[in-house]
């Protein structure tokens, strides 16, 4: 008679069973709990005003760094272009527009990224890790220490990283959680320092003289427009010098 064997895959904080759902691993955690209890009949609703298919989506991120919004799309599977469901305030911020470039200088990245930790237990409620640094902030920054543990969070506090409310956290991390456990493997998130449509470019060269800042803006713009244009996720690549293409 065969043993069931059941294998764990461990990422950073969190480890879950290949023999069971991701959602029910975390449902495990009480802030998950709670959340599913108190947020996700609200969520559904505004999922299915942005007419989503509600059991198969996929979610994207956006982050603006100026107007201190962050803002979550969907689209059901069956769909091409992604929908806006909602836009939630950064309570807090910290540094100053322009990309993380090392460990200490309290910035939040700027570029393309996927969550890459779910947190059920954070010291900051629920928190959805992000994968800075990646190949470009490695390339343009310091590479002996570019930092990391960047997050989207709950309890209203940052050093680098995007916090909500714990309140409007819990929406976003179930949103995030119910995509995953529906086969989405990447959810995507860009961060922008301003929205970069001509209005936003012009404020940035009028406020910021720093011409390497400036040409790195120019460079995630053509990202910003992609999806502005196409409502879809483009495919994103780094080339040697650290710069970003996108198809």
């Amino acid at each position: 008679m065969l043993k069931r064997i059941t294998i764990l895959v461990c990422i950073s904080f969190l480890c879950f069973s290949l023999s069971g759902s991701f959602k029910k691993e975390q449902l495990k955690y009480s802030n998950v709990k709670t959340a599913y209890k108190e947020k996700w009949a609200l969520v559904k609703g505004k999922l299915q005003k942005a007419g989503i298919d509600t059991s198969q989506f996929e979610v994207f991120i956006r982050v603006f760094k100026k107007e201190a919004e962050l803002e979550v799309w969907a689209r059901s599977k069956s769909a091409s272009q992604f929908k806006l469901v909602e836009t939630y305030a950064i309570c807090r911020s910290s540094g100053e527009l322009g990309p993380k470039r090392q460990q200490g200088d309290m910035q939040v990245p700027e570029g393309f990224y996927t969550v890459s930790i779910y947190q059920p237990n954070s010291a900051y409620y629920l928190a959805l890790g992000i994968s800075y640094p990646n190949k470009s902030d490695r390339i343009k920054g310091n590479q002996a220490d570019p930092g990391g543990d960047i997050m989207i969070h709950g309890n209203c506090v940052t050093i680098g990283c995007m916090p909500l409310t714990d309140d409007k956290i819990k929406e976003v991390y179930l949103m995030a959680i119910e995509a995953h456990n529906n086969g989405q493997q990447n959810v995507p998130v860009h961060i922008f320092p301003t929205r970069l449509n001509n209005e936003g470019m012009a404020w940035l060269k009028a406020n910021e003289k720093d011409a390497t800042k400036l040409a790195f803006w120019n460079n995630i713009k053509d990202g910003f427009t992609y999806f502005e244009t196409k409502k879809t996720i483009p495919t994103v690549s780094i080339d040697a010098k650290g710069d970003y293409t996108f198809q």
